[in-house]
């Protein structure tokens, strides 16, 4: 196996709002939010209406977008026996993606993420995480790592406990790692944790540069260029309407955004990106190659809703 993708997994509920629906409930525009109960999600879905069900996650979302790219991927995410859990797997099975989990009934339901698309395509997350958050080292099929060149882990999912132990039961198997830090939110959570990962542990990182900047305390980009450089690992970086770069020790190369597109909705654009990337790096491409894949990945995803191509 190509790629085994590790995360959350989470049905995401998309649904189209006005700006004010965002400033009325208290939501950053752009951010995640972490909702604890599930009857303050179910109120937030009160009066809405859900353009699109889909199995999703971020790494989910990659790793359907390298299948789609004809690699043989797998995922390991936790789900309830519930209609939801049924869903998602069902979900996966369709895209040809092996599913390593053997789910049961849990006394808390599936995660489910609401992504509310706003007129300007920016999307606003609000997400609980449900069993998804309570994956353990028990969860993770160590014979499936080892037949897997790479595996991708999510910034989404750490966190202190059984999850960290997932985590690193995962990496110290692992014959490569990449990860994403995910959101900002993560990365000024976990701040010092996911420092020591991508200094120390983490083959290739994925951030956006507000991630990027925030890790390392950085005032100017080109801080984040110097401690990239400095780590004999691979950095990929995505700049917004700058582009992407990605950095491994002193090979730099920068890709452009693709011109006069259709921007519909901005889910999934890191996700597919990743995608991308790591299909060219797992099929021996170049740096530059990747990058361009990658560009070209996200650049197909926003000019529609959701995140699966």
């Amino acid at each position: 196996m190509k790629i085994l993708g590790i995360g959350n997994a989470i049905v995401d509920v998309i649904c189209k709002v006005e700006d004010k629906f965002i400033t009325e409930h208290g939501l950053t525009k752009g951010t995640m939010k972490l909702i604890f109960e599930d009857s303050e999600f179910q109120k937030l879905l009160t009066n809405l209406k859900i353009e699109k069900t889909v199995s999703g996650g971020s790494v989910a979302n990659s790793i359907v977008g390298l299948s789609q790219l004809g690699d043989k991927v797998g995922f390991i995410g936790k789900v309830s026996d519930d209609e939801l859990g049924n869903k998602y797997e069902e979900g996966l099975k369709q895209e040809n993606v092996e599913y390593f989990y053997l789910k049961k009934k849990e006394n808390i339901p599936t995660g489910t993420c609401l992504i509310l698309v706003t007129p300007d395509s920016e999307r606003t997350m609000c997400t609980f995480l449900g069993i998804a958050g309570k994956i353990n080292e028990n969860d993770v099929e160590i014979e499936a790592i080892k037949k897997s060149d790479m595996i991708f882990l999510e910034g989404y999912l750490w966190d202190e406990g059984e999850p960290k132990k997932a985590f690193d039961k995962a990496i110290n198997s692992a014959k490569k790692v990449a990860m994403s830090l995910s959101d900002q939110f993560c990365v000024d959570r976990h701040k010092p944790h996911f420092l020591e990962l991508v200094k120390s542990k983490i083959d290739i990182t994925f951030a956006n540069e507000q991630e990027m900047m925030s890790l390392i305390n950085a005032k100017q980009f080109q801080e984040v260029i110097d401690f990239s450089k400095g780590l004999k690992k691979t950095i990929v970086v995505t700049r917004g309407e700058k582009g992407a770069i990605a950095i491994n020790g002193d090979e730099i190369v920068e890709c452009d955004i693709k011109q006069g597109l259709k921007v519909v909705d901005l889910t999934g654009a890191g996700d597919l990106f990743a995608a991308g990337f790591l299909n060219g790096q797992v099929n021996q491409k170049s740096l530059k190659e990747s990058l361009e894949k990658g560009t070209e990945m996200s650049s197909k995803i926003i000019q529609q809703i959701g995140a699966r191509l």
